[in-house]
């Protein structure tokens, strides 16, 4: 069976249209790391490092005590469609637009900032923007 993938060439995800928040803020870190705090944490450390399968993965990974790096753990995960970082708090709640480069490497843009600004007007860029979190 053919594996699934959240990975994004070439896209920027902008902010939800219901985000509350006009400037990006990281999101708190407790005890027991949130998903909101390990996407910010996997991406903000090493921007175009990672892709959006590796991120969704590895904060899967940490939740579950499954070790990032097991290969057959991955392509388990995979064999059935995963939520991708449309669905992640960053965007939908702590005001981040997630850029995927042309390999799909990603990377957090504050959506007050000018990167934002042009990232969201580039028309060699696909657009989509991060789920609501409430219904229209």
């Amino acid at each position: 069976m053919a594996a699934h993938t959240t990975n994004y060439v070439s896209t920027f995800i902008e902010v939800a249209d219901d985000c509350p928040v006009d400037h990006a803020e990281e999101p708190p870190t407790g005890e027991k790391p949130t998903i909101a705090a390990l996407h910010y944490r996997l991406i903000a450390q090493e921007p175009y490092v990672h892709t959006s399968d590796d991120v969704i993965f590895t904060t899967h990974a940490l939740r579950t005590g499954i070790d990032p790096d097991d290969v057959a753990a991955r392509e388990a995960f995979f064999s059935k469609g995963q939520p991708c970082l449309r669905s992640s708090p960053l965007g939908k709640r702590y005001g981040w637009g997630i850029a995927h480069d042309a390999e799909g490497r990603v990377a957090l843009v504050p959506r007050e900032s000018e990167d934002y600004a042009v990232l969201a007007a580039d028309p060699a860029t696909a657009h989509t923007r991060a789920m609501r979190s409430r219904r229209a």
